[in-house]
């Protein structure tokens, strides 16, 4: 069985553009998640983050709208089939809305990258934000 985790976030003062590049920009990625990043912003490209500890495939690229990609933990099971990620970035006067939808997540990992997208992506990208000036 597998779930879908929805998550909203606003970030303040910035633009979409800078959150598309702190995703798909590997020097940005590493810097503002504090993890090694391998990701290239092409369709089609192969990506890791943190290490390898997650790896996967850019699916469709909208350039500082829409990020969708495969996404596997390396401690997932080989039965265990990719499941897909999507950003979409909606800009709201000085601020983006970051609307985040991770799908067929494998249950026993569900709580887990829930917390785990606030703990190494929305509050790092906030203080990065704040201490880069937007």
């Amino acid at each position: 069985m597998t779930k879908t985790i929805t998550q909203k976030v606003v970030f303040k003062n910035t633009t979409a553009k800078t959150l598309y590049a702190l995703y798909m920009d590997a020097k940005k990625h590493s810097a503002a998640t504090g993890g090694p990043a391998k990701i290239f912003a092409r369709v089609g490209a192969m990506y890791s983050v943190h290490g390898s500890y997650v790896t996967g495939k850019n699916l469709h690229l909208v350039k500082n709208k829409l990020i969708v990609q495969t996404w596997r933990a390396e401690d997932w099971s080989k039965d265990d089939v990719d499941s897909i990620f999507i950003i979409k970035l909606e800009p709201k006067g000085k601020d983006v809305v970051l609307q985040a939808i991770h799908a067929n997540i494998p249950n026993k990992y569900v709580d887990s990258i829930k917390k785990g997208w606030h703990l190494y992506y929305w509050e790092p990208w906030k203080k990065y934000i704040a201490y880069k000036g937007g």
